[in-house]
This record gives structure tokens, sequence and C-alpha cells, in this order.
């Protein structure tokens, strides 16, 4: 009676999981969007003087938080728990948010992003790590997308509340935005998420005496990406990751002043950033299952291919419908495009070093995502923006193709089941 009790529990606690993950990536796809959206604005902020050089400065201090954050993660959660590390997370990312509203020069705001993308860097591999811990094997390509539509619906709701509230508002005003969702999530974290039962077991054993501190055992979780042959792979997905997040954060920091500069209206160009991160939802939805029918690497280097595609076709002038055709299908493909790559290593690496492994991929990545404001900054300043800043983009995406067809195919792909898992934690535990 009391095991299945218990089993019970802990059903019930795993069923919370991914919406309460859902919602912390929410932020990230906020986060994601809203320098994008207030960026024509500041631009125009005479109190700040601000060109596309120094913008993007600003930019690449909050990825460089986040870089940091994406990095560390993995060390601090084998210390402390995924459960207290995303709520540390959220709640860090909201506070600093919130002071970005009141920031009275660019370089405290600067600061301030730098210190929220501290925490939201470790948000993202986190949420990730415990959906694919709590979801079935032979779903855990669903389940990583089904997690990061949380990160484009946040990124669509910021695109819409930026046409309706900052000409209105002002810009001060997505921040505070931003940082209200906590006052939801935070409390229904703190009662439902239930901790990583891998960390739990390892935290059991260690205290017994059955298994290494957690400084060793953090140890052995980065040994896993190098070891037993998949030193090939981590290299591959490092890049791919830098590819995937270069385009991500490229396009939705530059995508509406680059169709300014090609002519378009503000609210015309902010139309254009919400219909690529409405592809973006669609295209997660579609993404997963592709994946866990026809297998994560191919599925991956199709998504990736197709990226490249569609990007390259924005540089082609297009009646207007044609041109939202063209940016929904350039969404569809360029963030589930990434996403799939989270999917392909939680895959890839036991359950003892997958956490290791995401954040490693999500830090890489970061480095990517702080080259993608620079690049976009570059071509605008030198005004190739339009239409070389596509040719340039879908280049980047090729690459990503390219590089992740190097990483060996996982066993996943053709064996799904619970025995990678229970190796992960017997390896946690041992």
């Amino acid at each position: 009676m009391t095991s299945a009790i218990s089993a019970q529990n802990r059903q019930r606690a795993s069923s919370w999981v991914l919406p309460l993950c859902w919602l912390a990536v929410l932020l990230d796809g906020f986060d994601l969007v809203v320098l994008g959206t207030v960026m024509p604005s500041l631009l125009k902020y005479k109190q700040w003087d601000l060109n596309p050089g120094s913008a993007s400065l600003i930019a690449t201090v909050g990825l460089i938080g986040m870089t940091i954050g994406a990095v560390t993660i993995g060390a601090i959660t084998d210390i402390i728990g995924r459960r207290k590390a995303l709520l540390i997370a959220v709640v860090s990312f909201s506070v600093f948010t919130l002071l970005c509203a009141v920031a009275p020069s660019p370089e405290i705001f600067s600061l301030l992003r730098f210190l929220a993308g501290l925490g939201l860097g470790g948000c993202l591999p986190t949420a990730i790590a415990l959906v694919t811990e709590y979801s079935r094997r032979e779903r855990s390509g669903s389940a990583t997308t089904t997690l990061m539509t949380g990160y484009h619906v946040g990124a669509v709701l910021t695109a819409l509340l930026g046409i309706e509230v900052i000409e209105r508002y002002g810009w001060q005003t997505m921040f505070v935005i931003g940082a209200a969702p906590a006052l939801v999530i935070v409390p229904l974290m703190l009662r439902y998420l239930p901790e990583s039962e891998s960390f739990l077991a390892a935290r059991a054993a260690a205290a017994n005496g059955t298994a290494a501190p957690a400084a060793s055992t953090g140890k052995r979780a980065v040994a896993t990406l190098f070891q037993g042959g998949m030193a090939r792979s981590t290299l591959a997905f490092w890049v791919t990751s830098f590819m995937g997040l270069l385009l991500v954060y490229g396009l939705n920091t530059w995508l509406p002043q680059i169709m300014r500069s090609a002519g378009y209206q503000l609210g015309e160009a902010l139309v254009l950033l919400l219909i690529l991160n409405v592809g973006a939802v669609i295209g997660l939805l579609v993404a997963g299952r592709v994946a866990d029918r026809n297998g994560i690497r191919r599925s991956t280097i199709a998504w990736f291919a197709a990226a490249a595609v569609f990007l390259a076709a924005l540089s082609i002038k297009l009646p207007t419908i044609g041109l939202y055709i063209s940016v929904l299908l350039a969404g569809i493909f360029v963030f589930s495009a990434q996403v799939l790559v989270y999917a392909y290593v939680g895959r890839a690496y036991p359950a003892a070093g997958r956490a290791t492994a995401l954040g490693g991929s999500a830090g890489v990545g970061r480095i990517g995502a702080i080259c993608g404001p620079i690049v976009g900054g570059w071509l605008l300043t030198a005004g190739l923006a339009y239409p070389w800043g596509f040719y340039v983009f879908g280049g980047v995406a090729a690459i990503g193709a390219i590089a992740v067809s190097i990483a060996a195919k996982p066993s996943a792909d053709d064996q799904v089941g619970a025995a990678v898992d229970q190796q992960g934690i017997a390896e946690a535990t041992a």
C-alpha cells in the first residue's frame, strides 16, 4: 500500500513538471524578443543617444550573463538540485528585469541585463533536463519541443504587447510586464515542482557513503561529455548550438530594424517579428512529432537545411502576403531547429551527465547568441542588412546542418526505453 501511494504521489508530482517548466521557459521567450521590440525606441531615446553599435553592446552584455549562467548551471544543480536552481533562476531574472524599467543610464541598464541573464541562462537547460527526465523516453523529442513552445509563446506575446504598449506607454513598460509573471510562477513552483529523482538518488547515495560527493559527481558528469566516443558529438553539438542561437538572437534582435531599413514602418516590422515567432510555435509542434517518428538526427539536419533555404528566400522582394508567408516558413524551421538540438542532446547522454551536456550546449550556444546581435548590428551599420543579412543568416543555418550531421546517431533513435535513464541514475549513484 505504501509503495502504491508513493508511486501515486510521484505521478501527481511529475504531472506538474511540464506545465511549470513551460511557464519558466516562457520568461526566456520574453527575453528573446523584448530587446528587439524596444530596440527601435531605444535608438530614438534621446536621453541615452544610442546607435546600432552601442545598442549591440547592450544586447551582448545581457547575453554574456546568460552564457555564464548556462555554463555554470550543471555544477550548481549537482550541489543544490534542479528544483532550487530553477526557482533561483526565475526569481533573479524577474527582479533584475523589473529594475531595467527604472534604469537611469545605458550603463546601468546593461548591468541589469547582465545580472538578469545570469539567472535566465540557467533556466532553459534546467527546465529541459527536468522535462526530459520525467517524460516517457519514446516521447522525449515531443516533450522537449512542447516545452519550447513556451519559449516562443512568450516571444509572440511580447511582440504583441510591443505593438500595443510601446508607443502608448513607453519602452520601460515592457520590462515591468516581463517581471510580473513571477508573481504567479514562483508560488506554483514552490508548492508543486518536484525535485529531480536522479539528483535525489545521488544525494541519498552520497549520504550513505555509497557515492562520491557532489563535486566528484560533477567532475564525472563533465567527463561523460568526452568519454565513450562522445567527444566528436559534443563538439558537433556545440558548433550547431552556436549557429542555432546566432540565428535566433540575431533575427529576434534586429529583424524589426532590418525591415525598417527596407522601408517598412515600425508597426509593420513588429508584425513580421510576431509572424516569425508564430512560425516558431508551429514549427515546434510539428518538429517534435517528426523527430519522434523519423529520428532526431535526420530531423535536426533537415530542419537546419530548410532554415537555410527559407532565410535566403527572405532576400527576394515579395508582395505583402508573400512576405508574410516567407517569414512564417522561416520561423517554422529556424527556431525549432535549435530546439531539436536540445532534444538530440537529451537523448545522447545518460541522466548523470544530461544537465551538464545541456548546460554546455546551451552555454556555447549563448556565445552564438552574443554574436547574433553583433553580426546584425554590423550589417546595419555597414548598410548591408537588407538583403545581404539574409544570405549571411542562411549560410549560418547551412553550417549548422553540416555540423549536426557529424554527431553520432543516438541509440535512442532505434531503441527507446528506460534502460538509458536507469543506467544514468546508476552511474550517478555509483
